[in-house]
């Protein structure tokens, strides 16, 4: 017959196995972002690197830090220069995926002093989901698109505008008018992505929200549904571009059509920050 600490001594192994046997919560699994060719603003970034022409524009991308660096104080500045006697532009890529959320970012320079053939964009894009979603696209573009003339320099987009397709879906697009006091300056740049909207704000100074608010728009999902082509290939009918498990951001300076910039001269372009919030 076992005695009493015996039957005590099992008794308090099975209760203790039992305890540790207990399924706890599941761990939080966190995705380390992937390394990228730099870091700006706490995230990682790739060169896109194109020794021969591609789009945009198309044209020519250098993959280095002569064309898209990081400075002492923290600020990205990408640069539209000649290579080997070549314009060449330059283009950055996040390594994190994002998605819907609010998206904030602070151009430093005077905007004003663009060529009508140059483009600065910031954007949503993922390269697998054309057929779906159009390329996930969501854009803050500054260009004069080719006329040396126009003032309006800000473009807010949802895609698919214009692409293969002979007229542009003029809906899904927008330019606000801004006095050019304000464009000579730091100025912040927002767009909330959301299932049923996409909202873009822009304000005077590097706050945000600022104290004053010099643009907005607003795209929602009561507009009609428009379809993506490129060349034989035609997207399905989307209104509002969802992103994809493999959607990224990007900051690029480039040229339109591939045209060499009116002046011959150089461009730079600063930001000094950017932010993401998911929703």
């Amino acid at each position: 017959m076992y005695n009493k600490k015996f039957i005590q001594l099992i008794g308090f192994s099975f209760f203790a196995i039992l305890y540790a046997c207990k399924q706890g919560d599941p761990p939080v699994i966190v995705v380390p972002e992937i390394k990228g060719d730099f870091a700006f603003a706490g995230y990682q970034w790739k060169y896109k690197n194109a020794a021969t022409p591609v789009g945009p524009g198309p044209n020519r991308f250098s993959g280095t830090n002569d064309f898209a660096w990081v400075d002492a104080l923290g600020k990205l500045h990408l640069k539209i220069a000649k290579k080997n006697n070549q314009w060449t532009c330059s283009e950055i890529i996040s390594t994190k995926v994002f998605g819907y959320g609010t998206y904030i970012f602070t151009c430093d320079n005077d905007v004003t002093v663009f060529d009508k053939n140059t483009v600065f964009g910031f954007f949503s894009w993922d390269s697998y989901s054309f057929q779906t979603q159009a390329n996930s696209e969501i854009d803050v573009e500054f260009s004069r698109w080719g006329n040396a003339n126009d003032s309006n320099l800000i473009t807010y987009s949802a895609q698919p505008v214009i692409f293969s397709n002979p007229i542009p879906y003029t809906e899904r697009t927008f330019k606000p008018i801004v006095e050019t006091k304000y464009l000579k300056k730091p100025m912040t740049y927002m767009f909330r992505w959301t299932p049923d909207s996409v909202k873009w704000e822009s304000y005077e100074g590097e706050n945000y929200p600022g104290t004053n608010k010099v643009s907005e728009w607003t795209f929602t999902k009561n507009n009609i549904s428009r379809q993506k082509i490129e060349g034989s290939n035609v997207s399905n009918p989307i209104v509002i571009p969802a992103p994809s498990d493999s959607t990224n951001v990007r900051f690029n300076l480039w040229l339109l059509n591939g045209a060499a910039p009116s002046n011959n001269q150089e461009h730079e372009v600063i930001i000094s920050s950017f932010n993401y919030s998911p929703l």
